[in-house]
């Protein structure tokens, strides 16, 4: 280009006055040293170093044009390897010197193919595994957060210990009798507790008896709170405490629903009566109701227990 024509910058298109910033690719476009994104030592870093180069836009995308083209044309090779592989896999008269497609270059390619199917079978075994893992261990959590019964001793949940000694059961009891409390529910292990200590003390402080009149009581948490517990006799139903286990749910269920897991709770305590043999395996169920002059358990509760079993509508004689 002669010294003398005018130069006009490829991007902003003005006219530059002096020292051009040349492509190097040799395509004859110029850039101001403004215009070119280049920082000043970039811009001394090419003008003192002979084979670094500024490259204008146009040039730059040839140059990527050309590289993703060759890109393509290696991947279209290979899926064409790939494809002549499969259909040569099976040697027959088609092709008497069959050979296996080299799909590695440093490994034989019997070893190849054999590691090929083999690490794939390996990933669909892991994937399987993991599949199952994750279904096991998600159903065991949800098991576990929806149903963690287990029963609480006077003790752990801060009962009272009994005024004197308290008259033994003959074991094992024939007799279950749910009843419920009557008073305000509970869905957390601090508030069962709180409502469990305020029965006791009514129980002992207002009724003056020894201790809580329930075996058990059930908490909308999922737990079961030990009052007189499985061998020593109730103070629930008038006529009825020597041969049975009184068992109370936490709260009022005229109109309300029990938790499933209080629900729950209840039906692993009796297993675990008769796994104890604290109870009979013939052991007949009852609601509150049934034995004494009350609404206890609840219409809705009383309900449920008809569905249960053991459940009875004969009186004991």
């Amino acid at each position: 280009m002669s010294r003398n024509a005018l130069n006009y910058c490829v991007k902003c298109r003005g006219l530059i006055h002096r020292d051009p910033l040349t492509c190097g690719a040799a395509c004859g476009r110029v850039s101001h040293a403004k215009c070119s994104g280049l920082s000043e030592q970039q811009l001394q870093i090419i003008q003192i170093t002979p084979n670094i180069n500024w490259q204008c836009d146009f040039c730059l995308r040839q140059l990527f044009s050309v590289k993703l083209e060759l890109c393509l044309k290696q991947h279209e090779k290979r899926l064409e390897i790939l494809e002549r592989g499969l259909a040569t896999s099976k040697c027959g008269k088609v092709n008497e010197s069959c050979k296996e497609p080299v799909l590695c270059p440093f490994l034989p390619s019997s070893i190849t193919m054999k590691a090929v199917f083999i690490t794939a079978a390996f990933a669909l075994f892991t994937v399987g595994l993991l599949v199952v893992l994750a279904t096991t261990t998600n159903i065991f959590s949800k098991s576990l957060s929806k149903n963690p019964w287990r029963v609480l001793s006077v003790a752990e949940w801060g009962g009272r210990k009994p005024k004197s000694e308290l008259t033994k059961l003959v074991l094992p009891v024939h007799r279950v009798i749910i009843s419920h409390t009557a008073a305000e529910g509970c869905e957390t292990r601090d508030v069962c507790e709180s409502r469990v200590q305020i029965v006791q003390n009514f129980h002992m402080d207002g009724w003056n008896w020894d201790h809580i009149g329930y075996n058990f009581l059930v908490g909308g948490d999922g737990l079961v709170y030990e009052g007189r517990g499985w061998d020593v006799q109730g103070a629930h139903t008038k006529g009825y405490n020597t041969d049975s286990i009184g068992i109370s749910f936490i709260g009022t269920f005229v109109k309300i629903r029990p938790s499933d897991a209080q629900l729950y709770a209840c039906q692993k305590l009796l297993e675990e009566g008769v796994r104890l043999k604290k109870l009979a395996p013939d052991y007949k169920l009852y609601g509150h109701r049934q034995l004494s002059a009350t609404e206890s358990p609840g219409d809705v509760l009383y309900r449920i227990i008809q569905t249960w079993p053991h459940w009875t509508n004969k009186k004991p004689t």
